[in-house]
C-alpha cells in the first residue's frame, strides 16, 4: 500500500469517527446543525473510501478501516463520553480486531 493511500485511510477514518462523535453529541442535544453535520462528516468519509476501494481495492480498504474505526470509535465513547466497556463487549472488541486482522492478514500469511 502507497503512503498516500494510508494518508487517505487515516484521513476516512479520522472524518468517520468526528462523524460518531457528531452523531453520539446529536444523541444528547439534538440540533439541525449537529445532524447536517454528521451527515456531512459520514457523507465525505464514504467519497474517500470510494477512492480507496480503487486504489487499494474492497476487502483491504473496508477491513483496516473497520478496525480503526472500532477501535477509535470506542476509545472516544470511553474517553470523551464517559461511557463504560464491560467484560463481555471488552471481549467482543478483542475478537473482533483479531477477526479483522485475520481477514486482511490471512490471504498473505497463508501463501
Amino acid at each position: 500500500m502507497s503512503f498516500s493511500a494510508l494518508l487517505q485511510l487515516g484521513l476516512a477514518c479520522a472524518i468517520f469517527v468526528s462523524a460518531a462523535a457528531s452523531a453520539k453529541a446529536w444523541a444528547l442535544a439534538p440540533a439541525l446543525w449537529r445532524l447536517a453535520l454528521t451527515l456531512g462528516l459520514y457523507t465525505v468519509g464514504n467519497l474517500l473510501m470510494l477512492r480507496l476501494v480503487g486504489l487499494i481495492g474492497m476487502a483491504t480498504a473496508f477491513s483496516l478501516s473497520a478496525v480503526v474505526q472500532l477501535v477509535a470509535v470506542n476509545l472516544v465513547a470511553v474517553l470523551v463520553f464517559g461511557e463504560r466497556v464491560g467484560l463481555l463487549d471488552g471481549a467482543g472488541l478483542v475478537l473482533a480486531v483479531v477477526a479483522v486482522a485475520l481477514i486482511t492478514l490471512g490471504p498473505r500469511l497463508g501463501g
